[in-house]
């Protein structure tokens, strides 16, 4: 079992540790066209390669997809309640509670431990997430129309292809097919490098008190996680992937939604520096329960 653990979270250390390192030996990172590029072009061709020939029907992406989206409104009324244990802002807490890392640090832990069939269930969590994220996180940090957001954001696009893909039982045409998987197979490497690139460059204070956040919210979210599947009625599978991915650390995005906002952006470096380096320790725990 540890020899097992060890090969789901090796890729993910190396991965972030690659980004972590070239960071801190001086050398250059566009984080910015990184991420454009990921979210933009690499995220919506992994959802394609992944969802479009994914034995998955669409009642069970549709129930994942409400699953992840009942524990996202959920964590959100549960802010409330960690605002006062930690004595915090709400509107401080409120995104590093409602959005965990599912995307750069969760699809790979999901890949690794569960393989492609497990996968699909990451994926369709990850752009749940996302969705949320992109609305509202968009709207709390006062940076435009979010409904224009959401337009503009491939992956929609990509969710709603998928989406009549797998309604109708269609394949893509194998040239497509090809060109989405090949696109699509930068996406996880960038997100675990550029994941370390953004942790060595956030300014880290108040660390007692991120740890103490994490502590709180991991076995929070994972209760969570774990009531809604039963109530939801998800597979076995997907019930666990629904609570690994929902105990993940807590997103680099809210950082960069911070510093938009201007509330709370030092106090968050350290709630997603200290809960990523906590995960470290409880991820393989989970992982032994879950797997």
């Amino acid at each position: 079992m540890v020899a097992e653990l060890f090969a789901v979270m090796a890729p993910v250390l190396a991965g972030a540790g690659l980004g972590f390192t070239w960071i801190r030996l001086g050398h250059p990172y566009p984080v910015d066209f990184v991420t454009r590029l990921v979210f933009n072009i690499g995220t919506p061709a992994l959802v394609l390669a992944s969802l479009s020939g994914a034995d998955i029907d669409a009642g069970s992406f549709g129930r994942t997809m409400l699953a992840a989206a009942l524990v996202i409104i959920t964590m959100a009324g549960m802010a409330f309640v960690l605002a006062k244990l930690v004595r915090r802002d709400w509107r401080v807490l409120l995104a590093p509670t409602m959005y965990p890392n599912t995307g750069n640090m969760g699809l790979p832990v999901v890949l690794y431990a569960f393989g492609s069939a497990g996968f699909v269930f990451g994926i369709t969590i990850m752009v749940t997430v996302s969705l949320f994220q992109f609305t509202i996180g968009a709207m709390m940090a006062s940076r435009g129309n979010p409904l224009r957001t959401l337009a503009k954001t491939p992956t929609v696009y990509a969710i709603l292809i998928a989406l009549a893909l797998l309604l109708t039982d269609t394949e893509l045409p194998l040239w497509l097919d090809n060109s989405v998987d090949l696109i699509s197979g930068f996406t996880v490497p960038l997100m675990l490098i550029t994941l370390g690139v953004s942790l060595a460059s956030i300014q880290v204070k108040g660390l007692k008190s991120g740890i103490g956040f994490s502590l709180l919210r991991i076995p929070i979210a994972a209760l969570v996680a774990w009531g809604i599947g039963i109530l939801v009625g998800l597979p076995p599978l997907a019930q666990s992937i629904l609570i690994l991915q929902m105990s993940m650390p807590v997103a680099v995005f809210n950082y960069l939604f911070a510093l938009r906002a201007g509330r709370g952006a030092a106090y968050t470096a350290s709630l997603v520096f200290c809960s990523t380096l906590l995960s470290l320790i409880y991820l393989p725990v989970l992982l032994a329960i879950l797997m």
